[in-house]
Parts: structure tokens; C-alpha cells; sequence
């Protein structure tokens, strides 16, 4: 089991992920599925640790897309080959047949999945040999549809919001929330004057944000990058984040990193 080719797979529908996990092993019984993630956030956690063959992973997902992950794989895994997985043909076929990225399309059909599994185990021996990046026809490609998804869904993002403090509800300009971060239950809105909480969940904000304003820096946390004040790496690869008008900080898993390679 030691040379079998591992695979993680990041889809957000449940149905969807199990439907993929069990016609890959059905069709490719040698492969390991070592991780599953339900989101973007999540998928970069389990490539980070596991460090994959391959990567299926659905373009379209809550928070941090599958093109986002895929952006960062040159620095949290350099090794890993991308399988693009989407439901919307009409812009993605023809990008991913000028390129040499594999793809599905969803529904997930029985034939198709065996030819891109006779691509990827005829990629094994060289993915581990060369680094299994697929480098700029991967960056191009990432480029390309990121450009076809803005085209098709523009919308505008989310401005105000309804939180509770106690027993008053207050309506938040959502510019002047420094960061979101949940629990469980619950997800506070924090601010310079205070805290709020909403039921809406980390995975939900992050669809109704304005992407170039907020990013995921962990799992349970959302950062307005006007808040920030400074970013620093300590001796894990972790970042520290100290915000403008508020005491504590915040931590940045080291996947996420990449996002402030530039500030």
C-alpha cells in the first residue's frame, strides 16, 4: 500500500463527495483516498498534511473555491495534480480542452472517470518524479475560468447585517466588521465598538462577501483586510495578524498564507 497513488477529494454537496469516493475505488481499487474535504478552507488543512497524488477538487465551493486551492498548491502542495471537478460546461469545457488539465463534469459518468483514471495513473511514476505541478497551463487555466466565473455571476455582495447583542439586534455596515469567527453554534461579528452574533455560518458568509475585501484565514474565520494593521510568520509558518482597532490577534493557518505573500 506504500506506492499507491493517494487521492483527496474536496466537494461541498455530501452526495456528490460520496458519489465520487465510490466510483473511484470501484474504478481505480488501487488508489487510497487518504482525505475529504467539504470546503476549500478544509481542503487545504488535508494537502497540507497528507500531500496528495492528486487532487479532485470542485471548482465551485463556499469560502475558498477549488481555483483558490489550486492557486495555492505551488506552496502547501507542490507535488499534487489538479482534477477540476464542475457542473458548468459551458466556459469550462473548452478552457480545459486547450489546456492539460484533467476535468470531470457532474454528473459524474462511469466512462469518463476511467479515461481521466488512465491519465493519472499513466501521470504516477512522473508526478512523484518531477513535482506533479502542471505549472502555467495550471496557473493559465485558473486565470482563464476565474475570469468566466466573474462574467457569469456578478452580484453585489453583502453590505449590511442583522446581529444580536443581547437582548437589542443592530444593523452592521459590514465595512466595519474587523472579522467574523465561529463556533459551533454561532458566528460573532466583531467590530471596533464591540461584538454581534449571527446564526449564518462561516461557509455562508464567505458566498455573500465582497472576495476582494474578506478572506479565509482558518477554518472558522473570515478578516477584513482593511482591518488589518500587520502580518507575521512565527517559527511554525503560522501567521499572526494584529488588527487596527482591536487588541487580540488573529492566527493564519499556514495554508492560507499565501494570501498575504504581497502585503
Amino acid at each position: 500500500m506504500q506506492n499507491s497513488p493517494t487521492v483527496l477529494i474536496a466537494e461541498d454537496e455530501d452526495l456528490q463527495r460520496e458519489a465520487l469516493a465510490r466510483q473511484l475505488q470501484r474504478v481505480w481499487p488501487q488508489a487510497r483516498i487518504v482525505a475529504q474535504a467539504q470546503d476549500g478552507a478544509e481542503a487545504l488543512e488535508e494537502l497540507a498534511t497528507h500531500q496528495p497524488d492528486f487532487a479532485f477538487l470542485d471548482i465551485r465551493m463556499p469560502g475558498l473555491s477549488g481555483l483558490d486551492v489550486a492557486a495555492a498548491l505551488r506552496d502547501c502542495a507542490p507535488r499534487t495534480r489538479v482534477v477540476f471537478v464542475t457542473a458548468y460546461q459551458q466556459y469550462a469545457v473548452d478552457a480545459f480542452e486547450r489546456g492539460a488539465i484533467d476535468y470531470l463534469l457532474k454528473p459524474f459518468q462511469p466512462d469518463r472517470l476511467a479515461a481521466t483514471v488512465e491519465r493519472l495513473q499513466a501521470h504516477h511514476a512522473s508526478a512523484r518524479a518531477d513535482g506533479g505541478l502542471q505549472g502555467d497551463a495550471l496557473a493559465d487555466l485558473v486565470a482563464r475560468l476565474r475570469a468566466g466565473m466573474a462574467e457569469e455571476s456578478r452580484r453585489e455582495p453583502l453590505a449590511w447585517i442583522t446581529a444580536g447583542t443581547g437582548k437589542e439586534t443592530r444593523l452592521i455596515l459590514v465595512d466595519d466588521v474587523a472579522y467574523f469567527q465561529s463556533d459551533s453554534k454561532y458566528t460573532g461579528v466583531m467590530t471596533a465598538d464591540g461584538e454581534a452574533w449571527i446564526r449564518t455560518s462561516i461557509k455562508a458568509l464567505s458566498e455573500q462577501l465582497d472576495p476582494t475585501q474578506f478572506k479565509q484565514i482558518h477554518r472558522a474565520t473570515i478578516v477584513n483586510l482593511r482591518a488589518i494593521q500587520s502580518v507575521a510568520r512565527d517559527e511554525t509558518g503560522k501567521g499572526i495578524i494584529r488588527l487596527k482597532a482591536r487588541p487580540e490577534t488573529l492566527s493564519v493557518s499556514q495554508p492560507f498564507m499565501h494570501l498575504f505573500r504581497n502585503m
